[in-house]
C-alpha cells in the first residue's frame, strides 16, 4: 500500500512505481483502471521477445514494446546488447511521439537508428535492421517538423517475415 507524497517500494526497497498504467504507460492515480503491465523481470528468448513486442507494437502500445525489448537487451550477451538497446529505443522514441514529446521521441529514434545500425549486414534473428533504421529517421523528421499533437499511426515491423 502507497501513502501519498510516499514513493512505492519494492520488497528490497527499491523505488518501484505501483500505480496503475494507461497503454502508453502513463502513472495513473491509485486505485484506477490501467492495463496488463510487463514485469520487470520479463525475459523471453529473442524471436520470442521480438514476436511480442511486435503484438505490443501492433495493438498501440508501444511502451510495452519497449519493455519486453528492455528484458532482452538486459539478458542479451555483450555482442547483441547495442542492438536489442537500440530497438528498446525506437520503442521508447514511438511511446514519447504518441504522448506529444515530440524532442524527445526524435532523440530516442535517431540514438536507436544508430545502434542497430551496425548490424545491418548481419542482422540476427530476421531482424530488419536496414527498414528499422528508415523508418526511426524517417518518423523523427516527421515528428522534429509537426506542431500537430496527433497521434502517431504508423508501426515498425521488426522482422523481414
Amino acid at each position: 500500500m502507497s501513502v501519498p507524497g510516499r514513493r512505492d517500494r519494492d520488497a528490497e526497497g527499491r523505488a518501484r512505481n505501483a500505480r496503475p498504467r494507461d497503454e502508453l504507460g502513463r502513472p495513473l492515480p491509485h486505485g484506477a483502471e490501467g492495463v496488463e503491465r510487463v514485469p520487470d523481470d520479463f525475459v523471453l528468448p529473442p524471436v520470442e521477445a521480438l514476436a511480442e513486442a511486435q503484438r505490443f507494437f501492433d495493438a498501440g502500445r508501444p511502451f510495452h514494446a519497449h519493455e519486453v525489448l528492455e528484458g532482452s537487451w538486459k539478458a542479451a550477451p555483450a555482442q547483441e546488447r547495442e542492438l536489442w538497446k537500440g530497438l528498446a529505443q525506437l520503442g521508447v522514441g514511438l511511446t514519447h511521439a504518441e504522448r506529444g514529446n515530440r524532442a524527445g521521441a526524435a532523440r530516442l529514434l535517431r540514438r536507436g537508428a544508430s545502434r542497430i545500425s551496425d548490424y545491418a549486414d548481419a542482422p540476427p534473428y530476421g531482424i530488419a535492421v536496414a527498414s528499422l533504421v528508415a523508418w526511426a529517421q524517417a518518423l523523427a523528421d516527421e515528428v522534429e517538423g509537426s506542431t500537430a499533437a496527433e497521434p502517431v499511426s504508423r508501426r515498425p515491423r521488426l522482422t523481414s517475415a
